[in-house]
């Protein structure tokens, strides 16, 4: 699988993405969710989600990361972990997985369950047929 990581940089993204997690504002769904990005210049960003009362102005843990991760120039995104309060292991949204794809189709995505289960994926995997850079010009079908 591409941009494989070791497992102490794993170990480091998963205690990013729960420390992120603790820090969730979510008093609307009670669903603290963290996320943590590595990238090309070997940085770690993390994010938690955001929630609204307004609830289209809500925040993924995966968008807060990545909104992060380029307004602090901490590189390109080459894996992510996600983590969740959940009994499997919890994959980004819809909107995530396009977003997250926008940087890097082959970004590996490895989701925690709260028992500390995994599961991994790529981002082509999880989306395929993305909506991409050539679509918008023009260039798919």
């Amino acid at each position: 699988m591409a941009n494989t990581i070791s497992p102490d940089i794993l170990d480091r993204l998963r205690q990013a993405a729960l420390e992120a997690q603790s820090r969730s504002y979510s008093p609307y769904s009670k669903f603290p969710v963290g996320a943590a990005l590595w990238t090309d210049s070997g940085k770690i960003v993390s994010g938690c989600n955001v929630e609204n009362a307004s609830y289209g102005l809500t925040r993924c843990a995966e968008q807060t990361a990545i909104q992060r991760c380029v307004a602090e120039g901490a590189g390109k995104p080459l894996a992510v972990v996600v983590v969740g309060n959940t009994d499997v292991p919890l994959t980004p949204c819809g909107a995530c997985r396009q977003i997250l794809a926008e940087f890097t189709p082959e970004m590996q995505v490895i989701c925690f369950s709260r028992s500390g289960a995994s599961a991994t994926f790529t981002m082509k995997e999880l989306l395929p047929g993305a909506f991409d850079r050539e679509g918008l010009e023009g260039g798919g079908a």
